[in-house]
């Protein structure tokens, strides 16, 4: 059903929106994506107006008025289908702006930010964001703790974790195990080593796959592994007795998103399943690595006119439902044809970490860029600071930043040990006892301290890859 026009007066003019989805496509802070697909506010004014009329929709609005027909899209029948009406009391009587203002109020505290957590759509969340600063989006993200756990337990109050992400242009096995050792001797990899294969096959998961167990095992490392290959090659490796720890998978806010991922709802709930039915974790069972980010609904010609943020805030829903170890934004990486600079890169980080929280989801963000944006690496240390400031779960470790294999520029071991540093933010538990143990890290005054010398158990390592 479409929603009945909306209006808002600013000054001596008029505005008026058709529908609640032009409503929220027009109140989104300015960004390149919403422009190519003719979404986005005709100007600043029109966009405050659309933020005002927004903030005055009660959220109940979203339970009635589809922004995606229920019968063309599976994604909306989820959202609709699950939603905890008894989560959802609580705020169930507040607008918009209302809403916003209990979020940023002691009431909203971590206890009812998680109970309610269920009770939210994906659409509550972004409109709800468009209401707010940056400074806002990071107030509420930190009030929101979302903890979950396969090796180690990730998303823990005062601790940030990171993706060792060892990628190489030829998956060569010396130069992927270099960028590992470089990666752990910074105390790296607690959410995830975790490889972008070059070579897509299953035959080359099974390989990569079985050569991070076996890294593993052999330093008796509390974390996990994972190949970031399409799920159903991760299927077809599971059946060939392959040691999976996580199943990654890209994933959007509507079906057809999905559909040019070559996915649907059911082959994700068939890879959980295998996944749990191997029973690699120790401490969890949360088994599922999603990827996400904003402008691959669009770029898929599948955003069915909605504007971007909003279509990745769906997504969320979809990895809500499969009950994620990691839920990662890739932010920057799909190009300036959807967020055009830094501050629209930022703005969007921001977002997704809110709304991904919002929702219950283990968040991590690849604060990231491509070459051909108006960014650096500067911008990038602003936004890995905000995002541990916000409590975000997870962010990227890879060799001086700059991702050889996938050609883009994210966050380093360095900047890793940059914001635990400045921020007094530590490693998952388990893996800060097997950094302690391994002389890797040491205790400090001032906190966790790299140790001064190469420890001994990885010198024999380090020989024989010289």
């Amino acid at each position: 059903m479409r929603s009945s026009p909306f209006r808002h007066t600013v000054g001596s003019q008029t505005y008026q929106f058709p529908d609640l989805q032009a409503l929220m496509a027009r109140a989104t802070p300015l960004r390149s994506g919403d422009l190519l697909a003719g979404v986005a506010a005709g100007s600043a004014r029109e966009r405050v107006a659309a933020q005002m009329a927004l903030a005055e929709v009660p959220l109940t609005r979203f339970l009635s008025d589809a922004l995606v027909p229920y019968e063309e899209d599976e994604v909306t029948r989820l959202i609709l289908d699950t939603h905890d009406t008894a989560a959802f009391a609580p705020v169930r009587h507040l607008t918009v702006g209302d809403f916003r203002n209990w979020l940023l109020s002691d009431a909203a505290d971590s206890a009812a930010l998680a109970a309610l957590a269920p009770g939210i759509t994906p659409e509550m969340a972004a409109a709800v964001s468009k209401a707010m600063r940056n400074q806002d989006l990071i107030l509420v993200a930190k009030k929101c703790r979302v903890v979950t756990a396969f090796r180690n337990t990730i998303g823990l109050p005062g601790r940030m974790a990171t993706r060792l992400q060892p990628n190489h242009p030829t998956d060569d096995a010396t130069g992927i195990a270099a960028s590992m050792l470089d990666g752990l001797l910074y105390g790296s990899g607690d959410a995830v080593i975790g490889i972008n294969p070059a070579s897509d096959n299953v035959a080359q998961v099974v390989q990569l796959v079985t050569m991070l167990d076996a890294v593993i095992r052999r330093y008796d490392i509390p974390t996990q592994s994972c190949v970031l290959t399409h799920v159903t090659n991760t299927l077809q490796a599971i059946e060939q007795g392959a040691p999976v720890d996580l199943v990654f998978q890209s994933i959007g806010g509507t079906e057809a998103t999905n559909s040019s991922f070559g996915l649907n709802l059911a082959l994700l709930a068939e890879a959980r399943s295998a996944a749990l039915s191997l029973g690699r974790g120790t401490v969890g069972d949360n088994v599922m690595y999603f990827e996400t980010g904003q402008g691959s609904a669009l770029s898929a010609n599948a955003h069915h006119g909605l504007d971007q943020q909003t279509c990745e805030a769906r997504a969320y829903a979809v990895a809500r439902h499969f009950k994620p170890l990691l839920v990662n934004t890739v932010v920057g990486f799909i190009g300036p044809e959807y967020l055009f600079d830094a501050k629209q890169i930022t703005r969007a980080g921001l977002e997704d970490h809110f709304c991904g929280k919002l929702l219950g989801l283990p968040m991590g963000c690849d604060v990231c860029y491509t070459n051909h944006a108006e960014a650096d690496q500067n911008d990038m240390d602003v936004l890995l600071t905000l995002l541990g400031v916000a409590g975000c779960n997870f962010v990227m470790g890879i060799p001086g930043s700059d991702d050889i294999m996938l050609n883009y520029q994210t966050t380093s071991f360095h900047d890793a040990l940059y914001v635990r540093r400045v921020l007094g933010l530590r490693p998952a538990p388990e893996f800060e006892a097997w950094l302690q143990r391994m002389q890797i890290f040491h205790e400090h005054p001032d906190g966790l301290r790299l140790g001064v010398q190469l420890p001994d158990v990885f010198a024999d390592a380090v020989r024989r890859m010289a």
